[in-house]
């Protein structure tokens, strides 16, 4: 066998660092030439996008794993609406503080960042984007309580006091923040992406998942590519402490976005034994969790950390299974 010469690995080395380097460029002009302002972009004052009680808009379909559970089915229609809209507000409000948590990561990240790496540049035009989506998350969460009275507290209490030490993983852990990131991100995704598929919900819940999900795909794409440059970098420990963390990570914080805390399903009347089977003790709540991670399996086998050693961590999560053929791909052709 012919041993590859160092010279040879320090130019396809330099290769990948320039093609990383060109991708944040192409990325960054991308938010120059398409990016939206929550005040701008979305007409909160047509009379189409106000939230109103008996609005039948609100009765969620069936990509929402509540919207698709008999028990939903069989309410009244009032109580389909009410429980939509909540749905949708929690779901907004959540989606708010994750932000917020990806934005304070990210400068404990970039505070250590050297000058005229790219990296910074891109990431700062993401800080800008997720600022607008709080906003625009919060101002749909606002218009929720003043038109229809739904008031929601969003994540649960144990995710707002780990904020900071997730925040803090931005500057000491990295690899471990931006698996955070993408723990909140792919599953929000694909949920909202599946349920525009699915013919979309009221037009105000509809135009700002329009525009998250225009948004999200460059945010997850800048996060994909930042782990495959930056986690064949890591010492042997630290790599195998990134292997066993990811799938809990994944399993641990997708329940924060996708699960309602127990005060939010108190609030929507969902029976216990009903909220079990939904989250996920079913066959088809098990494969909606499986869906979430198409994509995120896909990345974690180019990294090289879903093997036979820690794949089991995968399994008794609920989370392993095929992988997407191509980014986004719908669930009903990966099954």
């Amino acid at each position: 066998m012919t041993a590859v010469q160092p010279e040879k690995k320090t130019a396809h080395a330099a290769q990948g660092h320039q093609d990383y380097y060109e991708t944040l460029r192409t990325l960054s002009q991308a938010s120059v030439d398409q990016h939206f302002q929550a005040f701008k972009d979305i007409a909160w004052d047509d009379p189409a996008m106000a939230i109103i009680d008996n609005d039948e808009r609100l009765i969620l379909n069936d990509a929402d794993e509540i919207g698709r559970h008999p028990w939903y089915k069989t309410l009244p229609k009032q109580r389909q609406i009410e429980i939509g809209g909540y749905r949708y507000a929690q779901i907004a409000k959540v989606g708010s503080q994750f932000e917020m948590v990806l934005i304070a990561g990210i400068m404990n990240h970039n505070v250590w960042a050297k000058n005229g790496n790219p990296e910074f540049r891109y990431s700062m035009h993401e800080v800008t984007e997720e600022t607008h989506h709080i906003q625009m998350f919060q101002e749909a969460v606002n218009r929720f309580k003043e038109g229809s009275g739904v008031d929601v507290a969003g994540a649960p209490t144990y995710f707002k006091v780990i904020f900071p030490l997730i925040a803090a993983a931005g500057s000491l852990l990295p690899e471990i923040f931006f698996t955070g990131i993408l723990a909140g991100e792919e599953p929000i995704d694909h949920l909202q992406k599946s349920i525009m598929r699915a013919g979309g919900s009221h037009p105000l819940i509809d135009r700002v998942m329009q525009i998250h999900i225009a948004e999200e795909a460059r945010h997850i794409g800048f996060a994909h590519q930042w782990m495959l440059h930056h986690v064949p970098e890591l010492s042997f420990a630290r790599r195998q402490l990134f292997s066993a963390a990811f799938p809990v990570i994944m399993r641990v914080l997708c329940d924060v976005i996708m699960v309602p805390s127990k005060q939010a399903q108190r609030d929507m009347g969902i029976p216990d034994e009903v909220a079990r089977e939904i989250w996920w003790d079913s066959d088809d709540s098990d494969k909606i969790l499986r869906d979430l991670f198409t994509d995120v399996r896909a990345l974690a086998d180019e990294l090289g950390i879903r093997t036979p050693v820690y794949r089991p961590l995968w399994k008794l999560f609920g989370i392993d299974g095929k992988v997407a053929r191509f980014r986004g791909e719908p669930a009903s052709a990966t099954h």
